[in-house]
C-alpha cells in the first residue's frame, strides 16, 4: 500500500476547537478502513508552533526535534474535551519582507517528505499557506479565529465558545454594576470586524454596542446612557470592540511597533470611553478588557463538532489531492474555497443590515428593512 505523510499545525491566537481539529485529522487520516478504500496509509507528523515549527524544524533528527511530533488515535484520543492547541502556535511569519525564511520552510517540507501539510488559522496563517501553494507546497486550510472575519466561511473555530464567555463574564458583570449602579464597559476583540462584539452584545443584552465598522460619537454614547438612566436604568453594560474608533479618530493602540504580519496590539478604546462617559454625565463608570478570556477555557458544543467536520473535511481535500483550498462551512454545508478567495478580504458587519446606527445596538427589524430615522433624513436631503 502507497505510505504519505501528512503534517498539521496550528498559528496564530490560540482558541477553542483547535485540539477537536486536530483530533479528527489524525482520525480521519489513520481510520483503517478509510485507508483501504483510499488504497493509501497516512503518517500523521504534528509541526509544534505553527510556521516557526517548519522554520526551526531539525528533518535530519526527527526523534530528538522537538518542533515534529509523531501522532497516533491513542495520543489524540482526548484532545477534543480541551481547549488551546496541543502543538502550540506562533505568529511567525515566514514570508516576512524583513527577515524572510521561506526557503528553510520549502527545503524542510521537502526534507520531511511531506505529501501535505493542513494548517489551521486565521488570515496570517491562512495567507502563508496560500504563498507556500504558489511555491508548489500541497496545502490544505482549516478556518480559525474567533474574530468570524475570514470570507467565504460562515463559521470559523472558537467563534461561538468565544460568546459564551463573553455572555458569562456579562452576567457576572451585572451583579455588580446593579449594586453599585455603575456603568461598565465591556472590551472585547475584533480588529476589523465586530462581530464579537455585535453578537455577545446581542446576546448578553448589553444596551450599547460599538464596532469597527461604524464610527461612534462619544456625546451620543453619553446621551444614551443619561437616556437610559432617565427611563429607570440603574445600570449599563456597553460592548465595545478592540478596534472601534470615535468619530474623527482612529483605533487605539496599546503597544507600539509591528508584528511579522504588520499588525499593531489594540488595546484601550474600553477605557477611553469610561473617561468619557464619567467626566461628561458624572456616572461612576469603569472598564473591563477581556483580552485572552476569550480565547481560553474548554470548546463548547459547537467547536467540538465543528473541529471534528473541519477536521474530517480537511483529510478528504488530502485524499483527493484537491490542494489549495480551505474547508468551509456555508449554507449548512461543509465545502471548500480556494485560499486565494480568503486573502485580504475581511468579512465585516453589514451595518445597514445587522445594526442600529441610532441606538448604537443590533437591529430590532429582521425580515424587513425599515428606515431608522437617520436614514429617511438623509434619504429625504438627497
Amino acid at each position: 500500500m502507497n505510505k504519505q505523510r501528512i503534517g498539521v499545525l496550528t498559528g496564530g491566537g490560540d482558541c477553542a476547537g483547535l485540539s477537536p481539529a486536530i483530533k479528527w485529522v489524525v482520525k480521519t487520516a489513520l481510520d483503517e478502513g478509510l485507508q483501504w478504500q483510499r488504497g493509501v496509509k497516512y503518517e500523521v507528523l504534528g509541526i509544534h508552533d505553527g510556521w516557526k515549527g517548519l522554520v526551526r524544524a531539525d528533518p535530519d533528527n526527527l526523534a530528538t526535534d522537538g518542533y515534529l511530533e509523531p501522532l497516533d488515535e491513542k495520543k489524540v484520543r482526548t484532545w477534543d474535551r480541551y481547549g488551546g492547541t496541543f502543538l502550540g502556535t506562533s505568529r511567525t511569519n515566514p514570508y516576512d519582507p524583513n527577515n524572510d525564511r521561506s526557503e528553510i520552510v520549502l527545503s524542510n517540507i521537502k526534507k520531511l517528505g511531506l505529501k501535505a501539510v493542513i494548517a489551521i488559522g486565521g488570515e496570517d496563517t491562512l495567507g502563508v499557506a496560500y504563498k507556500l501553494s504558489r511555491d508548489g507546497v500541497n496545502v490544505v486550510g482549516i478556518p480559525k479565529t474567533i474574530d468570524k472575519d475570514l470570507p467565504e466561511t460562515d463559521y470559523t473555530l472558537g467563534f461561538d465558545t468565544a460568546l459564551n464567555v463573553i455572555v458569562e463574564e456579562v452576567d457576572r458583570l451585572r451583579t455588580t454594576a446593579g449594586s453599585h449602579k455603575r456603568t461598565f464597559i465591556v472590551e472585547t476583540m475584533g480588529r476589523h470586524a465586530g462581530w464579537l462584539a455585535l453578537e455577545g452584545g446581542e446576546s448578553s443584552g448589553a444596551y450599547i454596542i460599538l464596532i469597527p465598522e461604524y464610527d461612534f460619537s462619544t456625546g451620543k454614547v453619553c446621551e444614551l446612557v443619561l437616556e437610559g438612566r432617565k427611563s429607570g436604568a440603574r445600570y449599563d453594560i456597553i460592548l465595545v470592540a478592540e478596534g472601534a474608533r470615535p468619530s474623527g479618530g482612529t483605533e487605539f493602540v496599546k503597544e507600539n511597533g509591528l508584528d511579522s504580519f504588520g499588525h499593531k496590539a489594540l488595546g484601550g478604546i474600553g477605557e477611553f470611553l469610561a473617561n468619557q462617559i464619567s467626566n461628561t454625565t458624572g456616572l461612576e463608570c469603569r472598564s473591563v478588557v477581556l483580552s485572552h478570556l476569550q480565547r481560553g477555557g474548554a470548546p463548547g458544543a459547537y467547536d467540538r463538532r465543528m473541529g471534528r467536520y473541519f477536521g474530517i473535511a480537511a483529510v478528504d481535500l488530502v485524499a483527493t489531492e484537491n490542494f489549495g483550498k480551505m474547508v468551509s462551512y456555508k449554507n449548512g454545508q461543509i465545502t471548500a474555497i480556494a485560499l486565494s478567495a480568503v486573502i485580504g478580504k475581511p468579512t465585516q458587519v453589514d451595518i445597514t443590515m445587522q445594526y442600529d446606527i441610532e441606538r448604537y445596538n443590533g437591529r430590532r427589524t429582521i425580515l424587513s428593512k425599515i428606515k431608522t430615522r437617520a436614514e429617511a433624513a438623509i434619504l429625504s436631503t438627497a
